[in-house]
């Protein structure tokens, strides 16, 4: 696996949001972009959750070929900052998939509520080719067999979760106040994989990577305890 791509999905898992672009019906022959949050599937795949009365799911429903350009917007200079444009075919997720479902909303719980008054569906956007800068003169296209990572957490990462959440509240905060944005009035744990986990640190989302990859619960479990003793 490529440094490329572990800096390119390094970036895809601190943000959140992106630039969504699609193929307008209204105005033929124009991208139309909108902003779209995400999370990332077990797969490493953004998932977004749409409502079937909005124009990029219109476009969609057309033209399933999409990108979502995901960069940092408090990079100091974004020109300069890294960027990715994932390319790819928006396509629909069987709402058997319950576990997309609530990974999703572990990291946007506000989202629960769009289901009481609009028909929304979750997409997930499956990747093609993905396009990283990373500065000046480092350029690259990225093949989905070096950025797609199987997350090895998708059956325990819900207990996991619960647990830290539960039981480990004072870790949360260490994690926030020594490797994150500083003292925090509210922090839950929302995912973990095989680089890293999620935080939502006062409604924000916080990423703290692991020094080297991690593929069990056992290895987790070591990896947190070095992280809160850090």
């Amino acid at each position: 696996m490529s440094d490329q791509a572990c800096t390119a999905r390094r970036l895809l898992n601190h943000q959140s949001f992106g630039v969504l672009a699609t193929h307008s019906i209204d105005v033929e022959g124009y991208p139309f972009g909108s902003i779209a949050p995400y999370a990332l599937d077990y797969d490493s795949q953004p998932a977004i959750l749409i409502s079937e009365i909005a124009q990029h799911t219109r476009n969609i429903k057309h033209d399933n070929k999409v990108s979502l350009t995901v960069f940092d917007p408090l990079a100091e200079d974004p020109q300069a900052a890294s960027r990715l444009t994932w390319i790819g075919d928006a396509e629909s997720i069987d709402p058997s998939e319950t576990d997309i479902r609530e990974r999703y909303l572990r990291y946007f719980p506000s989202a629960e509520s769009y289901f009481e008054t609009h028909d929304f569906s979750f997409y997930r956007i499956r990747l093609r080719r993905a396009r990283f800068i990373g500065g000046f003169g480092q350029i690259f296209w990225l093949e989905p067999d070096s950025m797609l990572l199987k997350n090895p957490f998708g059956k325990a990462e819900r207990g996991i979760v619960e647990h830290m959440n539960r039981d480990h509240q004072k870790a949360l905060f260490h994690y926030c106040s020594n490797l994150g944005r500083g003292a925090v009035e509210a922090v839950t744990m929302t995912g973990i994989d095989s680089e890293g986990f999620d935080l939502l640190a006062d409604k924000r989302k916080l990423r703290i990577d692991f020094g080297s990859p991690i593929h069990s619960p056992e290895e987790a479990r070591a990896a947190l305890v070095k992280l809160a003793r850090a």
